[in-house]
């Protein structure tokens, strides 16, 4: 592949990644979910398994513990998520989602499936799995960051 095509393959990519983004952001806004932006988001994919840390949270976000934390405090003060004891050490505490935060990651769900069907009209449905595929094969383990 020439270094023309790349930068273009390399362009789309990031453009689909960031229209996705506003897309899903937008139908979460839609379904009444106000104040919240799309960090707000990444930082609920990181809690909504089991809950995590401040320090874990950073981590995922590839950001600062005191930027976490602030975002946390936004994230408790809006009513999406809480503090609590951590059962398994004591120093720290866990944030875990509220149910208003487990119903704004079911809406953020919903948009992305929303954002999807337009590819499927675009491409049709066979060829949106088939490039799920192919992306998974090449996407990095780990934590999805935003492209801050």
């Amino acid at each position: 592949m020439e270094n023309s095509e790349a930068m273009a393959l390399s362009a789309a990519v990031l453009a689909v990644a960031g229209e996705l983004t506003r897309r899903i952001h937008e139908g979460v806004v839609a379904r009444g979910f106000e104040g919240l932006r799309p960090a707000h988001g990444f930082a609920f994919t990181r809690l909504a398994p089991d809950g995590a840390t401040v320090t874990d949270l950073a981590t995922h976000l590839g950001v600062t513990k005191q930027a976490a934390s602030q975002l946390v405090d936004e994230l408790v003060r809006k009513g999406y998520a809480e503090r609590r004891p951590h059962p398994a050490d004591a120093r720290a505490r866990l944030v875990v989602l509220t149910e208003a935060g487990w119903a704004c990651t079911r809406a953020a769900e919903e948009a992305a499936a929303e954002a999807v069907r337009v590819w499927s009209e675009t491409l049709g449905e066979s060829e949106v799995r088939a490039l799920g595929a192919q992306l998974l094969r090449i996407a990095p383990d780990g934590a999805i960051r935003p492209a801050w």
